[in-house]
């Protein structure tokens, strides 16, 4: 029965999470702990500094963790099928209509209409990132700005720019930085 429950509440979380894995972080924390009780929010909380310190999309690692934690492996693999049905029927249903009109002239309008609004809607979510990144949950103001960070982008930004590095090598000296950083200030 746990499976059921799980499957049914990540299928919600699934079919109703518009704006990615953060925009679905209070919706698991509302169904997993404050509905179901299945987990603490000091447990909640350990799940989801392990899901965003993992690879891979932080929404899908948070259910697979949840799953696991609640009812084992098959939690975890019923907790994930549960959050990505919607997605991957919603992709299945829009691939095949793409594929069968794309020759359209009505699909093809649509769809130059529908470029800029995905683009403004993942410059929203940069913006958001580097508020976050750059001020924290405070004001945006000089005196909230973190000056570390701010420098470690600075810095990350001119070596993507000037030697063409690998991104992942970046993140990783970035990281390794920030980590430095941390433990000598």
């Amino acid at each position: 029965m746990i499976y059921l429950e799980l499957f049914w509440n990540f299928l919600q979380i699934g079919l109703f999470t518009i704006g990615g894995g953060y925009a679905a972080l209070p919706l698991i924390k509302n169904r997993i702990v404050d509905i179901n009780g299945y987990l603490t929010i000091g447990e909640f909380m350990d799940i989801l500094a392990i899901a965003e310190s993992t690879p891979g999309p932080l929404a899908i690692n948070a259910a697979t963790f949840v799953g696991v934690k609640t009812s084992g492996i098959l939690g975890g693999v019923v907790s994930t099928l549960g959050l990505i049905a919607p997605s991957l029927i919603i992709v299945l249903i829009l691939g095949y209509i793409y594929s069968k009109y794309r020759g359209m002239g009505a699909l093809k309008k649509i769809l130059r209409v529908i470029r800029p609004v995905a683009i403004a809607l993942i410059a929203a979510a940069a913006v958001t990132i580097v508020k976050l990144a750059f001020f924290g949950a405070a004001a945006v103001s000089v005196g909230n700005l973190n000056y570390v960070t701010m420098g470690l982008f600075v810095v990350c930004l001119f070596v993507l720019r000037k030697f063409k590095l690998n991104p992942i090598w970046v993140m990783l000296g970035s990281g390794v930085a920030g980590i430095v950083i941390h433990f000598l200030i």
